[in-house]
């Protein structure tokens, strides 16, 4: 007599073993993620000018270079080079030398944990020699976001927004125009609602309202448009493999808590590709820095947004265009009978 279990019993025993299986892989998963890029933060060819005649800065420069692989060194000849240079993103700080004492200029608004990276590195180190190195913030942060924290804190709610409003316009079966209206209506008014949150009542942006409000949208909305439109392509598979995409990659490789100069390479560049670390770029730039460097982000999310809408568009036509042949050969059986 066969003892083998019930088909009807095997199917659950092997579910069971799927989520005995899965549910630690994604726990490794989410720990590399988050846990490997916090531990690893350290400057890697971050952006720093070195201002003044060359004869006063080479020992400077010496000294940074033999620091090999964290700084790179950007040479202006005066203060404010330097200070044209930060404003404009091309460098996170910079170490002035004159005829007086060194300075350096930071930019907290930028990031600051690199400011505070530069004083360890500079000042700190300068004062340990018996030389004070006075440090000025060209660029501050908030006085109500001093260490960036809120800010950092926005990248997780706009990518659970955008996952949601993808998931939501797939679920309820919306296509074609209809979810791209949708789509960017749920990313238009989540744009106004944060900058609502954070401009006007939290004040920890401080840029341009209508801009900030735009930039949040844009990057909501290249979240829900890739989750709609890979979910258009390939079923509601797409709405997990977009998600884990957004969540354990973007979120941690997004460089939001210090910069993506600070990551392990090449987990911050790969970070400025996806929509949370090119979102966080952004609204760095509109806020605190009149729009300086905003091109590359500001294109990077247009780029996400313009391919999924595009998707979404293109999945609805291929399904129409599917329905449309499958009607003439339902109907053939009934017209030669």
């Amino acid at each position: 007599m066969s003892t083998a279990p019930a088909p009807s019993t095997r199917a659950p025993a092997r579910r069971a073993w799927a989520v005995v299986v899965l549910v630690p892989v994604l726990a490794a998963l989410a720990l590399w993620a988050f846990a490997w890029p916090a531990a690893r933060t350290a400057p890697r060819d971050l952006p720093l000018g070195v201002a003044g005649p060359a004869a006063a800065t080479a020992q400077l420069e010496k000294r940074l270079r033999q620091q090999e692989g964290a700084f790179e060194i950007h040479r202006y000849d005066d203060e404010a080079a330097a200070r044209a240079a930060i404003e404009d993103r091309t460098v996170y700080g910079a170490v002035v030398v004159t005829g007086r004492s060194p300075e350096l200029l930071t930019a907290s608004a930028a990031s600051p944990v690199v400011a505070q990276l530069l004083q360890q590195a500079v000042a700190e180190r300068a004062a340990a020699q018996g030389t004070e190195v006075p440090t000025v913030d060209v660029v501050a942060a908030p006085e109500k976001d001093p260490r960036g924290a809120a800010l950092n804190a926005s990248v997780l709610p706009l990518a659970l927004a955008g996952i949601v409003a993808g998931s939501v316009v797939t679920l309820l079966g919306l296509r074609g125009i209809r979810a791209a209206l949708a789509l960017v209506g749920a990313a238009a008014l989540v744009g106004v609602v944060a900058a609502a949150l954070a401009h006007s009542w939290l004040g920890v942006l401080t840029g341009d309202w209508w801009a900030e409000a735009a930039t949040l949208g844009l990057s909501t909305l290249a979240v829900s448009a890739a989750v709609a439109g890979c979910a258009a392509l390939i079923g509601t598979a797409g709405i997990g493999l977009m998600a884990f995409t957004v969540m354990f990659l973007g979120n941690p490789f997004s460089g939001a808590a210090s910069a993506p100069q600070m990551l392990p390479e090449p987990v911050g560049v790969i970070g400025q590709w996806l929509p949370p670390g090119a979102g966080t770029t952004l609204l760095r730039s509109v806020s605190f820095f009149d729009g300086a460097a905003a091109t590359g982000p500001a294109l990077t999310l247009t780029w996400w947004a313009a391919l999924g809408l595009g998707t979404v568009l293109l999945g609805d036509a291929m399904k129409e265009r599917a329905r449309s042949a499958v009607r003439p050969a339902e109907r053939e059986p009934a017209l030669t009978g």
